[in-house]
């Protein structure tokens, strides 16, 4: 079975639902279940990429996409989390990430034939690996510098982000933290925005909710596969011509959108 690997970077503020109010926020993010980490569902994208191809004019997206009463030739996974940019008062922002989120994506890739370094090195709770001038604050909290992270790690991750002035940032910019440390950020480290309708009359407020977003430069990654053999090829080379996706809500204020990036094209 053919398989595409995809890296995801955030352009703009991405917000994908999941369903239900968490507190003051009334649209949180999609969220698994288990861990807390934001991610987009497999059926969302799923749908962005059927509107993308319907606009570039492909044919056949019935047959790749399915239909109702008819499954499609294409299998799409959820896009996880990598890398998730947070506030840092050195400098306007750091990428993080830990062991648990990198395991992941290893086996994601070797699954399908993607050889990735392992991440060996022990990190302790309120330490980090990464450049920088110890202690390293993130939001209100203080973390130790305990060794650089690997060349492997960036080499990577490189190979997940189209832009290459976004790909020379990695180096001094990326931490991995450890699990429970990442963790709380990804609960409550996203950006929460006010959003209000006025009344045409009077401008006063007639509905004012708060909205949860993944920031811009946020990183995932995603598999798209196909079930009949070529079914990949037509959508994999517009993407690669057209690497833009737009995803989740708030199309008409300028979020949602991703930078694609194919990994095994890249050096």
């Amino acid at each position: 079975m053919n398989t595409l690997l995809i890296g995801l970077l955030a352009e703009t503020f991405i917000h994908v639902g999941g369903g239900q109010s968490e507190g003051v926020v009334d649209l949180p993010v999609a969220r698994e279940a288990v861990t807390d980490y934001p991610f987009i569902p497999g059926s969302g994208l799923k749908g962005a990429l059927r509107d993308w191809a319907k606009q570039k004019g492909m044919a056949d997206t019935n047959t790749l996409f399915g239909q109702q009463d008819n499954v499609g030739q294409l299998l799409f996974s959820d896009a996880r989390l990598l890398t998730l940019p947070v506030r840092s008062l050195q400098g306007a922002s750091r990428w993080i990430t830990c062991p648990h989120l990198w395991e992941r994506y290893r086996r994601d890739a070797e699954r399908i034939g993607i050889k990735t370094p392992a991440l060996d090195t022990v990190i302790g709770h309120g330490q980090a690996l990464g450049e920088g001038e110890a202690p390293v604050i993130l939001e209100e909290r203080s973390f130790q510098l305990n060794g650089k992270v690997p060349d492997t790690v960036i080499t990577v991750l490189r190979k997940l982000i189209v832009h290459d002035a976004t790909r020379a940032r990695l180096v001094r910019s990326l931490l991995v933290l450890h699990d429970d440390d990442f963790v709380w950020f990804a609960r409550y480290g996203l950006a929460v925005q006010a959003r209000n309708v006025l009344d045409d009359d009077t401008k006063t407020s007639k509905n004012l909710w708060y909205e949860e977003s993944l920031p811009p430069d946020g990183l995932l990654y995603t598999l798209i596969s196909e079930r009949v053999s070529g079914a990949l090829e037509s959508l994999a080379t517009a993407l690669r011509q057209s690497p833009y996706l737009q995803v989740g809500g708030n199309e008409t204020v300028g979020q949602g959108w991703l930078a694609l990036a194919f990994p095994e094209a890249r050096s």
